[in-house]
């Protein structure tokens, strides 16, 4: 009876919000309600913020996958980040057409193209099925058993909330470590379409250099356009499409602010950390620091590459700009792990929580051996992963091979009844799939990724140099000296006919028989490798629900101690943070501003990329030709701005809005103080970086001449 009470206790917890954790940023949109916005600077209606009927200004923000996106006219216009909308720039690009150095734009609906495997999640509403979920788990369930009733309950939750309307798809999201669980549904819209990116010069100004660093004048933008069919459902790309008509839009503000205004971001984050136990913490710690050296030598194999033909450079660029994104985000945790003695704050919480529980023997019998549970535990965890480095290394290391090794995955699961397959592979997926498949041939080259698979084997052999010790399904690939490596891989090149993807989509239907007789060397890998992995994968289905079980325990410990005062780590659902515009200090006698202007751009031109300013900007600045989107106050164009709001990677595209709730910049990165954020919030440093709007207008009306797109907008005659 006692733990019936102490879970009672728990759920009522999870419905309390306080101010008092508000620092922490990321809240959900019904946990705003407690957050007295209206006594901190909001100046709308904080119910217009999230409305169940789709009209609130959180229904106009979009999920692209990886990144987030805003509606800013009622014909379906998106605008996002440059480098979201990156990948679609570079598929259509080519050494005939690279849009990515020079630039897009539409001047037409006609003249919009395809933004290859692309799709905008528009949210219609999420409800919270925890007790459906848990109704689910039986008592004296083994770890195994418990996620195969978790499996089956996800699959029949998203099943049901999907049969309400052919465009919808659901996910359910864990919060609070599985304390709670939210099924999201989404209109997903599958025709997307590129309308405007600025040249690299602008939309990449700064590259990697100015990477995550502030003062910033990156113009990092575009425009996209959600179409669906005549009816108005989500369809394929197809000439009949139409513009999506969404039931809310942001307006933007030409208006300007000041330091100290209240802003707030509505956005789609990817994953937080903060409430990891120590030995996660110093496990991530660990990981890092080991993968900086590989993921430096990987960013120098395909620059090296690029160097020396350009439609190698564009195919890849996509995959070297996000490693150099996650190296240097990388790098600044490291530092704040070490600056900030994260491992020090993390055991002094730890200990509090330790002792909170030893205080009160109700809870040293619910959550006393947790903590000392889940730190065993990550050691066995860690022991295991090791045992697949191998085959996920080499996997990782070639297109071609990754492509055989998801046909050979999928084929035996497509046979299965619907219900019974991997989620990866049922109906509702097999369209991503088959895209997939498809979109591979825009992000490599055939003879390149021999070298690849050349290199990565050289690495991983210096690694693990002994062959016999390797992997079964690899001995025969590694064995030998380096140029009998070389020449083994080249024969399976010649040999293999995965590089057309007609032919892989063929063989994705064949039956694992048929599939099983097909001769290529790049199948016959791929099938031995699936013998060990799909081992290895059923042991770790009942080790991982072993962990999820121990960490939802020691997250529930965490959550009756801080009475559910704080937002749950992000997880890739629509999420609430807010702050206002301001410097900060990072150093002794260092003190930024919270904005920079056109007049910074021209400054840090060198006439090379990445600081290459276009000569029309330079013109009109020197004109200043400013229109209506100068600042009075500083009498320039506004490029960038900081304020104190919490975001993380799939932030990036979110609407910046103003008290009024109207949009006035676009989230696109932290500085490099703040990354560590992800762990552990340091106040005084914690700043996220938007481009102003005007910047943005005025690059894409002044400098491009694309009024109608600020027509569109309602901001032009």
């Amino acid at each position: 009876m006692r733990m019936k009470l102490r879970w009672m206790t728990l759920a009522l917890i999870l419905s309390l919000v306080l101010v008092a954790g508000a620092d922490e940023g990321m809240w959900m949109p019904h946990q705003m309600i407690g957050l007295n916005l209206k006594s901190i600077g909001l100046q709308m209606d904080p119910g217009d913020l999230y409305k169940k009927d789709g009209t609130g200004l959180m229904s106009a923000v979009v999920n692209l996958g990886g990144g987030t996106g805003e509606f800013v006219s009622p014909e379906g216009l998106v605008l996002t980040n440059h480098h979201v909308a990156y990948g679609a720039i570079q598929r259509a690009s080519s050494k005939e057409k690279d849009y990515i150095t020079d630039g897009f734009m539409a001047r037409t609906r006609g003249e919009e193209i395809q933004a290859q495997g692309y799709q905008a999640g528009v949210l219609l509403g999420y409800e919270d099925v925890t007790a459906k979920v848990n109704a689910s788990f039986k008592p004296k369930m083994t770890p195994r058993q418990r996620y195969d009733a978790f499996d089956k309950a996800q699959k029949d939750l998203i099943a049901a909330g999907e049969k309400a309307g052919p465009d919808l798809r659901c996910t359910l999201a864990s919060m609070y470590s599985g304390n709670a669980y939210y099924l999201y549904t989404f209109k997903q819209i599958r025709d997307v379409r590129l309308v405007y990116a600025p040249p690299q010069d602008l939309g990449n100004f700064g590259g990697e250099t100015d990477n995550w660093m502030w003062p910033r004048h990156t113009c990092d933008f575009s425009f996209l356009r959600a179409y669906v069919a005549p009816d108005g459902t989500a369809a394929d790309f197809s000439p009949s499409n139409v513009p999506y008509k969404p039931k809310a839009w942001l307006k933007v503000s030409l208006d300007g602010f000041k330091e100290g205004d209240f802003t707030f971001v509505m956005g789609y984050p990817g994953r937080t950390y903060r409430n990891y136990a120590l030995a996660e913490l110093k496990s991530d710690q660990e990981n890092m620091a080991k993968r900086i050296k590989d993921i430096q030598d990987l960013i120098g194999f395909y620059e090296a590459a690029g160097r020396a033909d350009k439609e190698v450079e564009i195919r890849y660029a996509g995959q070297v700009k996000g490693l150099y994104n996650g190296l240097k985000n990388m790098q600044g945790k490291l530092e704040g792990f070490v600056k900030y003695d994260l491992v020090a704050k993390k055991a002094a919480q730890e200990k509090e929580l330790v002792d909170w529980i030893a205080a009160d023997p109700a809870r040293a019998k619910t959550y006393g051996a947790a903590p000392a549970a889940l730190d065993a535990f990550l050691v066995r965890q860690k022991a295991f992963g090791a045992r697949s480095e191998l085959l996920n290394g080499v996997l990782g290391g070639s297109t071609i091979l990754s492509q055989a090794y998801n046909i050979v995955r999928a084929v035996p699961e497509l046979q299965k009844p619907d219900k019974d397959r991997e989620q990866a592979y049922q109906e509702r997926n097999v369209p991503r799939l088959k895209q997939g498949i498809q979109l591979a041939e825009r992000g490599y080259v055939f003879a390149t990724d021999r070298e690849l698979l050349k290199w990565t084997l050289k690495r991983l052999k210096a690694a693990h140099p002994d062959a016999a010790n390797w992997p079964a399904a690899l001995q025969g690939l590694a064995a030998g000296t380096e140029a009998e490596v070389a020449a083994r891989v080249d024969a399976m090149y010649a040999k293999t006919s995965l590089g057309d993807p007609a032919k892989r989509l063929e063989l994705l239907g064949l039956k694992p028989a048929a599939l099983a007789a097909v001769d290529d060397p790049f199948l016959k890998l791929a099938a031995g490798m699936e013998q060990e992995l799909k081992g290895l994968r059923e042991e770790s289905k009942g080790m991982g629900r072993e962990g999820a079980d121990l960490k939802m325990i020691f997250e529930a410990a965490i959550l009756e101690m801080k009475k559910g005062t704080y937002p749950p780590d992000a997880n890739g659902t629509l999420r609430f943070t807010y702050g206002p515009v301001l410097g900060y200090q990072p150093r002794d006698a260092v003190l930024y501003l919270p904005q920079t202007t056109v007049k910074g751009v021209v400054e840090k031109d060198t006439g090379v990329f990445p600081f290459k300013v276009p000569a029309k900007v330079k013109d009109l600045w020197k004109a200043k030709d400013f229109g209506p989107y100068a600042d009075a106050a500083l009498k320039d164009v506004p490029a960038c701005f900081l304020n104190t709001t919490n975001v993380t990677g799939g932030n990036s595209g979110s609407p910046t809005l103003n008290a009024k709730g109207e949009q006035i910049g676009i989230i696109f990165d932290m500085t490099y103080e703040s990354v560590i954020g992800d762990y552990y919030i340091i106040p005084e440093l914690q700043r996220s970086i938007s481009v102003d709007v005007r910047y943005v207008l005025w690059v894409t009306d002044k400098f491009s001449g694309a009024t109608h797109i600020v027509k569109e907008m309602g901001l032009a005659k």
